[in-house]
């Protein structure tokens, strides 16, 4: 997986541009803070999780995931960057909020979304994500997640329901959208930018149909109340908006 990191970390230039690579200061919203992880709420029963990615030419590259939960039983959008901190969040999911993990489900085939998945099959925990996001981590020699789905995928959390759904593409040919219809909670992944983000690295994109996908999101889920992004503060259906006309923009 190192050899395999080094070659994929040109792509981490997509985060360095659309926020600064240093790790968050705690908010009055943060729960759980370390070195290598840290967690806030963002809804009665969604947390974001954010952890670093170690590169050699990059330095520390901080990228987002979220945890959903009811009835003690979680769903997560996204590992870690790493075994270690994925292992960490596991043990902070079991121990503090005495949940279950159902299913973990990477939003696209970079190491930022699936770079900790071989901590989650270790635990027994199973994996699941868009069908093009297993051929592209194949291609690419990463941990390969173990269910694949074509265009969308609901699960059971307790007794509510998570959607994860690709719409289009835009960062990658395989980004999807996690959703938690009880909190109109959403986790966009690296196809929703922060505000004020810019483009970004766009090797892998497809920036022709990125605002389109985005505008089908939109349309999808206009009840939406908070929006986390793969990287950067996470918001509300602005960053909707945001990424949009960002990308309507030659």
């Amino acid at each position: 997986m190192k050899n395999s990191y080094n070659i994929i970390v040109p792509l981490l230039l997509l985060t360095l541009s659309s926020c600064n690579v240093i790790k968050k200061t705690e908010s009055v919203n943060t729960l759980y803070q370390t070195d290598d992880l840290i967690i806030a709420q963002v809804s009665e029963n969604a947390f974001e999780h954010t952890s670093f990615l170690h590169t050699k030419d990059y330095g520390v590259v901080p990228g987002n995931g979220l945890i959903v939960r009811n009835d003690n039983e979680v769903i997560i959008f996204d590992t870690p960057a790493d075994d270690k901190s994925a292992e960490e969040l596991i043990q902070w999911v079991e121990n503090i909020l005495h949940c279950k993990i159902n299913a973990i489900i990477p939003t696209h085939y970079h190491p930022d979304c699936l770079g900790g998945l071989k901590a989650f099959h270790d635990k027994g925990i199973p994996s699941y994500s868009y069908f093009k996001t297993i051929e592209l981590a194949k291609k690419s020699n990463f941990t390969v997640p173990e269910n694949s789905f074509k265009d969308s995928l609901i699960l059971n959390v307790g007794n509510r329901e998570i959607t994860a759904k690709f719409f289009g593409e835009g960062h990658t040919k395989d980004n999807i959208v996690g959703y938690f219809p009880s909190e109109n909670v959403m986790f966009g992944g690296c196809l929703i930018k922060e505000m004020n983000a810019n483009k970004g690295y766009l090797n892998d994109a497809n920036v022709n149909d990125w605002a389109a996908t985005v505008e089908k999101v939109k349309k999808e889920y206009p009840q939406v109340r908070v929006v986390v992004p793969g990287h950067g503060k996470y918001g509300n259906e602005e960053l909707l908006d945001y990424t949009i006309e960002l990308f309507r923009t030659p």
